[in-house]
């Protein structure tokens, strides 16, 4: 009997590599498809292939042999400055995906949705797992594609195609954080004391990477075919969370309060800057938006199923600036 392989597709992003390292610490023998290699896979035991999701035939080619294929690949941008990009790989990658899971006989697909295509309930009701997702009726490029992509997933579910499974991370935390993602490049800025305001305003909920991966492993374990399962941590505010990331790096909140108000004005400047810039969005008019919408979501079903008991924000974020301070420069 052939040992079981596991694929990865998206394993440079946040959530991917997390995942490679639970994978292989776990014992298991991975297959990551990447476009390049990069010196953060140094001294991880897995298998590379090169391809990209939006190509058909470099993906029947990577998951021949493959049991599980675990696709995290995907575009999150807040500024939303390359739509088509985004609905072609989001979508169109993720449609490419399930094509070749389908062909090459996969035993299991583990789909990386996102707590964005929910639907915000209004009054902070609680959120749980759905069993439909409309695009139509969200807020944001990504959520739409992520909606999309995810329906997709389960009407091959039910069509009897393949057999998947659906997770749905909320906002990540945690060390691993090379590619710089919108929370990572603002606790960067508090490590180089560079962040001096606090916002008045606005909560999200955030899970450390650590615990994502763990779930998306046991959803592939033991995940019920055609379920979600959430993947949120601690609901804060971000006045809190602010607090927290200075207390981590051993400096003393902003004083400084920034209001809604003029947060919502300043944006469409912030966002002119970050694109001339190149550097990641911090602040954008769309995630203020999400900043004052409903974050309130359970991870009861999960808990109860795949074993998934995240940490706390707190831990999370000290983990965070430890592995930024060890892995980057001060500047």
């Amino acid at each position: 009997m052939s040992e079981k392989l596991s694929l990865v597709t998206g394993a440079t992003g946040h959530i991917g590599y997390a995942l490679l390292k639970e994978l292989v610490d776990s014992g298991e023998k991975v297959r990551i498809l990447i476009r390049k290699d990069v010196p953060q896979f140094d001294g991880i035991e897995c298998e590379k292939v090169y391809g990209d999701v939006t190509d058909p035939e470099a993906l029947e080619k990577a998951f021949e042999g493959v049991d599980v294929v675990y696709h995290l690949a995907g575009i999150i941008d807040i500024n939303a400055s390359q739509e088509d990009k985004i609905w072609a790989v989001n979508v169109g990658g993720t449609k490419n995906v399930v094509a070749a899971c389908e062909k090459c006989g996969v035993r299991r697909l583990v789909y990386a949705s996102s707590v964005d295509a929910f639907q915000p309930l209004p009054d902070n009701q609680v959120m749980r797992e759905v069993d439909h997702f409309d695009p139509d009726i969200l807020d944001g490029t990504y959520a739409k594609t992520k909606a999309t992509a995810t329906q997709f997933v389960l009407d091959e579910v039910h069509a009897g195609k393949i057999d998947a499974v659906i997770t749905h991370p909320g906002a990540c935390i945690g060390p691993y954080d090379f590619k710089v993602s919108n929370v990572g490049e603002m606790v960067r800025m508090f490590v180089n004391g560079v962040f001096p305001v606090t916002l008045k305003f606005g909560a999200y909920n955030f899970v450390d990477i650590r615990d994502v991966a763990y779930g998306m492993h046991m959803a592939a374990e033991k995940g019920r075919t055609g379920e979600c399962y959430i993947l949120c941590g601690e609901q804060i505010s971000v006045a809190d969370f602010i607090a927290v990331t200075a207390k981590a790096c051993g400096k003393k909140p902003p004083k400084i309060p920034l209001t809604y108000g003029f947060a919502n004005a300043v944006a469409p400047l912030a966002e002119k800057y970050y694109k001339m810039s190149k550097k990641t969005p911090l602040f954008t008019r769309y995630s203020i938006r999400k900043l004052i919408s409903n974050c309130n979501f359970s991870i009861e079903k999960a808990e109860t199923e795949l074993g998934y008991h995240p940490m706390s924000v707190d831990k999370s974020v000290r983990d965070m600036v430890q592995w930024i301070r060890e892995n980057e420069p001060k500047k």
